[in-house]
C-alpha cells in the first residue's frame, strides 16, 4: 500500500492530531489489531468478521516473478498451466489460500517472501504473489508477469468493530474520498438533529413564521418600473 495521499488529507483536515504508520507484515496485521497496537490497518482478505470490521479497497493481480533472463519474459502474461513444469516457492507467509499449490514443489518453504525472491533471483525457481509485492521487493535481477487464472488477494481498510472511534470515522472518510462536509460518518449525527429554527417553532410557545409575502414581480407595474397614472378628473365633454 501507499497511503501517502491519505495521509496528506488527514494532516489538512486534523493538523494537531499525528497519524502514525507502521509496517508489519500480513500476517502479523491481525494480531497488531487485536493488541490495539494500531487503530485501523490496510489488511489482506479474508479477517475475522466476528471482530473486525472491513471495508475493501481493490483486488490486486497476480504475477509471478521469474528471472531476468527466464523464457516466460518473452509472452505478456501467463496461466497456471505455463507454470506446470516450474519450481514454485510457496513461502510461510505466503497470502494465497491455495486450494492445490500449482507446479513443482520446491524442496523446501522459504520463511517470508523476500527469501523466496532470493531463491528465484539465484534461479532454483519461481514465485506467485500479488503485484503489489513483486513491487515492494523489486531487484534488478528479476522481473514479473500477469497470471490471469492465478487466485487474487483483495485488500481492504480493517479496524476492530467495538473501537469504531471517532477518529476511525475520520479516517474511513478520507480513505473512502469523502468530503470534509460529507454528512456521512461523524457528521451524521449533527445533519440528523433538527435545526434551532425547526425546534422553535415545534416547542409550544414557539415563535410562528409569517407567511412569505408576494415578490414584486407578479406586478406588472412594478416589472415595467412605471409610476402609478392617476385618471383625469373634470368635466366630461359635450358631443357635439
Amino acid at each position: 500500500m501507499t497511503p501517502a495521499k491519505w495521509v496528506s488529507i488527514w494532516k489538512e483536515r486534523l493538523p494537531d492530531i499525528p497519524l502514525t504508520l507502521v509496517q508489519v507484515p500480513a500476517a502479523e496485521a491481525a494480531g497488531v489489531l487485536r493488541a490495539g497496537e494500531a487503530d485501523a490497518g490496510l489488511v489482506r482478505l479474508p479477517v475475522d468478521r466476528a471482530f473486525f470490521s472491513a471495508i475493501p479497497l481493490y483486488t490486486e493481480t497476480s504475477v509471478v516473478i521469474v528471472p531476468k533472463d527466464h523464457l516466460i519474459t518473452a509472452v505478456e502474461e501467463v496461466t497456471l498451466a505455463d507454470l506446470a513444469e516450474e519450481v514454485l516457492f510457496h513461502p510461510l507467509d505466503d497470502v494465497f489460500d491455495w486450494d492445490s499449490p500449482p507446479g513443482e514443489p520446491a524442496f523446501e518453504r522459504p520463511a517470508t517472501t523476500p527469501d523466496a525472491i532470493e531463491l528465484v533471483a539465484a534461479n532454483v525457481g519461481l514465485l506467485v504473489v500479488p503485484q503489489s509485492l513483486a513491487r515492494l521487493y523489486h531487484r534488478k535481477d528479476v522481473t514479473y508477469r500477469p497470471v490471469t487464472d492465478a487466485p487474487q488477494s483483495s485488500v481492504a481498510l480493517s479496524w476492530p468493530e467495538e473501537a469504531t472511534t471517532d477518529l476511525v470515522e475520520d479516517f474511513i472518510g478520507i480513505v473512502r474520498g469523502r468530503t470534509v462536509n460529507s454528512t456521512r460518518g461523524r457528521a451524521k449525527s449533527a445533519a440528523a438533529a433538527p435545526s434551532e429554527q425547526h425546534r422553535k417553532r415545534a416547542e409550544p410557545g414557539g415563535t410562528r413564521q409569517k407567511p412569505p409575502q408576494k415578490s414584486a414581480s407578479r406586478n406588472p407595474r412594478a416589472r415595467t418600473g412605471g409610476t402609478k397614472q392617476t385618471p383625469r378628473r373634470g368635466k366630461p365633454r359635450r358631443r357635439s
